[in-house]
């Protein structure tokens, strides 16, 4: 039988940090399925899901506890909801950065029971301007009964309040 886990790790940025949990995970006959890393401000932060059978799990578990003496902090969680089997919408929002928008678009999804599953944001200057720009892509997972084009109304009105360009996509 296997044991789907959830870990997220962080540490001090540095080369090899992937191979370490990686080789940890392979060393316990552990299966990489799906993961999402990146570097933000000097630290490796990273969320991955591995299948590992059960009878090697507790010392996998041990193993990437004692990751943290290499300087990587592991923290491994029971994979606890299979995924659904419908589309999730994308959503791309783009526009003059300033505080509030990742807040105010949040808390609409929160009010709406949208899940969001994927979140990655950025800022850059725009190509003629300078101005700084705030890019946000998402994945979202709506709610039995809310329809992708009323999400979409619901998503442009903030959107003109915010000043920014919101498109969905997908599911519609």
């Amino acid at each position: 039988m296997e044991r789907s886990l959830v870990m997220t790790a962080i540490g001090d940025d540095r080369p090899g940090l992937v191979e370490l949990l990686a080789r940890t995970v392979a060393a316990h006959d552990g299966n990489w399925l799906e993961s999402r890393m990146a570097r933000l401000g000097g630290k490796f932060a990273g969320i991955l899901r591995v299948s590992v059978p059960e009878e090697h799990a507790a010392a996998l578990l041990a193993a990437v506890g004692g990751l943290k003496a290499e300087g990587l902090v592991v923290v491994p969680e029971e994979d606890s909801a299979p995924r659904p089997p419908d589309q999730p919408i994308r959503l791309e929002l783009v526009g003059t950065d300033h505080p509030g928008i990742v807040r105010d678009i949040a808390a609409l999804l929160r009010r709406r029971q949208v899940n969001v599953e994927e979140l990655e944001t950025a800022r850059d200057a725009a190509p003629m301007s300078g101005e700084m720009l705030f890019r946000a892509t998402a994945l979202l997972r709506l709610p039995v009964g809310l329809s992708a084009s009323a999400l979409q109304a619901e998503l442009e009105k903030l959107a003109h309040d915010l000043m920014v360009d919101i498109e969905l996509s997908g599911g519609q």
